[in-house]
């Protein structure tokens, strides 16, 4: 019982304290199961964001910053389209209908509290490259600063397969890290995480989530029960574990419930800070990047960049493969073939054989002194596997 209230406190403490907050909402908490925008679901989210804003309950204002899916599905009954489409195009169209009908709806919401608010598209380049990060970063922290709401999703309309996000939920964990957000609230149709199928009888919820080992055994869904978003259980625990990981808590629980979630009380699951704020782009290659090919390391360099977090050098690749230009990401991998390590490669990919299993030394004295330098330096390189 004294443990149980402890988590309690610690929950009310974590949100009390918090002062930048990121809230997504998932498509089904906002539009109808054909498509289109829930103007009642708008407004009741607006109406507990903005009593958050003010710091009803707590007395101190604070800064609210929203994810929010919906666009595509909000496209889709304007475009006559009776269920989400499967092909990229069509999801891009209805993306470009969606999103102005979702900011128009958020707008005018806020509105009736004279806040507000700014659109913000981002896609995977905005948090890999490091001049678009700090520009994005720049941004949502001067809409903050003037008071405004910054309302950010996926730039569907123009994003490939190869540069999305994959989902808002994953978006969303990134986003809270940018900002340096204090919480993250993650809004859905389910109000928390369950120890079973929610809809069947018996299954409980977990209150609190500490780390990995309380997990364990859990089965999670993989999709939404509305059928409008890409994601489920799956990406929102995922979501969560990427944020814990980088330093913030995380609520998950229903937009019904997103009042009681934003005071601290016991709603929903709470996942406790489980690691320490990174280098952003550290962040981003862990969880967001895309190998643009791989490069095969012996033994020795596997001892060394996994145990002694040391750079990548020449002498210690075995192979090469795939097409990637130098500060791309590639995956390193031991000689099974597993995955141990990710980074930022500093030479071209056409480049790299000649290098193989050769000293930093000997290449500066036959190609030049460009050559005596880390192949991935370990300031550009994050561990999988430890």
């Amino acid at each position: 019982m004294a443990a149980a209230r402890q988590s309690v406190t610690a929950r009310q403490d974590a949100v009390a304290q918090a002062r930048r907050i990121v809230v997504k909402v998932g498509s089904s908490s906002l539009t109808t199961a054909s498509g289109g925008l829930d103007a009642d679901r708008v407004d009741a989210l607006v109406d507990v964001l903005a009593q958050v804003r003010r710091g009803a309950g707590s007395g101190d204002e604070k800064e609210v910053l929203l994810v929010s899916s919906g666009a595509i599905a909000a496209g889709l009954a304007p475009l006559g389209l009776e269920r989400r489409p499967r092909d990229l195009a069509r999801q891009q169209a209805a993306a470009s209908v969606g999103q102005g009908l979702l900011v128009a709806r958020y707008t005018a919401s806020f509105a009736r509290y004279g806040v507000r608010v700014g659109q913000v598209l981002l896609t995977t380049d905005d948090t890999s490259r490091r001049a678009h990060y700090r520009n994005a970063y720049r941004t949502l922290d001067q809409l903050l600063g003037m008071g405004a709401v910054p309302v950010v999703n996926e730039n569907d309309t123009v994003a490939t397969d190869e540069i999305r996000f994959g989902d808002n939920d994953r978006l969303a964990a990134l986003v809270a890290h940018l900002v340096r957000a204090d919480l993250l609230v993650l809004l859905s149709d389910v109000d928390g995480l369950y120890d079973g199928d929610p809809r069947t009888p018996g299954a409980a919820r977990i209150a609190e989530v500490r780390g990995p080992a309380d997990l364990a055994g859990v089965s999670l869904g993989s999709a939404g029960r509305a059928g409008l978003g890409t994601g489920g259980m799956v990406t929102k625990v995922e979501a969560a574990r990427i944020a814990a990981a980088a330093g913030v808590p995380v609520v998950l629980t229903s937009a019904s419930h997103a009042a009681d979630g934003l005071a601290g009380r016991d709603t929903g699951t709470y996942f406790h800070r489980t690691g320490r704020r990174s280098a952003g782009r550290l962040l981003w290659l862990a969880h967001a990047s895309t190998p643009q090919g791989a490069l095969t390391l012996d033994d020795g360099a596997v001892r060394a960049v996994v145990e002694r977090r040391t750079s990548l050098l020449p002498a210690g690749i075995a192979a090469v493969e795939g097409e990637f230009s130098a500060g791309d990401p590639v995956e390193l991998r031991d000689t099974a073939g597993r995955p141990v390590a990710r980074g930022l490669v500093n030479f071209d990919a056409k480049e790299i054989p000649q290098l193989l299993g050769r000293s930093t030394r000997e290449l500066a004295r036959e190609l030049g002194p460009a050559y005596e330098r880390e192949v991935v330096h370990r300031d550009d390189l994050v561990i999988l596997h430890p």
